[in-house]
């Protein structure tokens, strides 16, 4: 090696061990300067953060419950109840908040918090007396969710799925009546949608598109207050495209199970006008469905 290169060389070994020097010097000035002007940004790394104090589990829980129930500031409790989760975990009290923040939440109409919430609830704790409670506040929130028939009803199908697992899991509990009875407006509902598209259907003479969807409502929701004017549509459907067969049939149906509604007073004008007579074809789905049912 020439010693050109050596002294190359050592140059820039030089350079870069008086840059590392001129760093580490900086370094070592910097700590005494933290005593002139920048104690502030120093006490931030070397103090503890005061502002964060733990309160007792009960505490907590008794605010949140005076919020929810003198106050009628479900949004604030909710926090509280919260509070008791975050700081005491694995306390009993933190069990009971997590079912008082998803009502809390329910209470402010924060559907997707309380569903979360009491999802949670169930999970950690299915063999808890208060697990039926929490599974119907999941229910109840997609049941508050349902819109109105001209809407898409895919919150329709999750609050029946929702209430029937409140049915299925605890049978014998009050929530499972309540579950019942919402179970029955959700029915209500997708019924009415199906009647929705129905009319509309009919209106534009598309009979089989009409029929289907009424067909769905005397098949699927025969308890719902619907399904004597599907019995009349179809009569007038049936009629229409000349299966005058299953048209005397669907006025019969309807005439047997509901013999004062005005939809059969229509129904039966309708046959009585192509020279016929209601009378059931006891092979036909439509008595079958409502046999199957009890009804009829």
């Amino acid at each position: 090696m020439s010693a050109q290169r050596i002294t190359r060389g050592l140059r820039k070994f030089s350079a870069f061990h008086g840059q590392r020097l001129r760093l580490a010097s900086l370094l070592v000035m910097a700590v005494p300067l933290s005593g002139c002007g920048t104690g502030a940004i120093w006490d931030k790394f070397s103090t503890k953060d005061d502002t964060y104090t733990e309160e007792p589990a009960d505490k907590l829980y008794n605010e949140g419950l005076y919020l929810m129930n003198q106050s009628k500031d479900p949004k604030a409790a909710a926090k509280k109840f919260e509070e008791v989760d975050r700081q005491h975990p694995y306390s009993e009290w933190a069990r009971k908040s997590l079912l008082m923040s998803a009502y809390a939440a329910y209470e402010s109409a924060d559907y997707d918090t309380c569903i979360g919430s009491a999802t949670r609830y169930v999970t950690l704790h299915p063999g808890s007396a208060d697990a039926a409670y929490a599974q119907y506040l999941i229910a109840a929130s997609h049941y508050d969710q349902i819109p109105d028939i001209s809407r898409d009803q895919g919150r329709t199908e999750k609050a029946m799925a929702a209430l029937e697992e409140v049915i299925r899991k605890y049978p014998t509990s009050e929530y499972a009546t309540s579950a019942k009875k919402k179970l029955e407006g959700a029915r209500d509902q997708l019924a009415g949608k199906e009647m929705e598209i129905g009319r509309y259907n009919l209106e534009k003479r598309n009979y089989t598109g009409a029929i289907n969807r009424f067909k769905t409502v005397v098949t699927q929701y025969q308890t719902t207050r619907h399904v004597e004017e599907a019995l009349m549509r179809l009569t007038e459907a049936y009629m229409a495209i000349g299966i005058v067969g299953e048209a005397q049939t669907a006025a019969a149906v309807l005439g047997h199970n509901f013999p004062d509604s005005r939809w059969y007073k229509d129904a039966y004008n309708l046959v009585k006008s192509g020279g016929l007579e209601p009378s059931e074809n006891k092979g036909s789905y439509l008595s079958k469905a409502f046999k199957r049912f009890g009804l009829g």
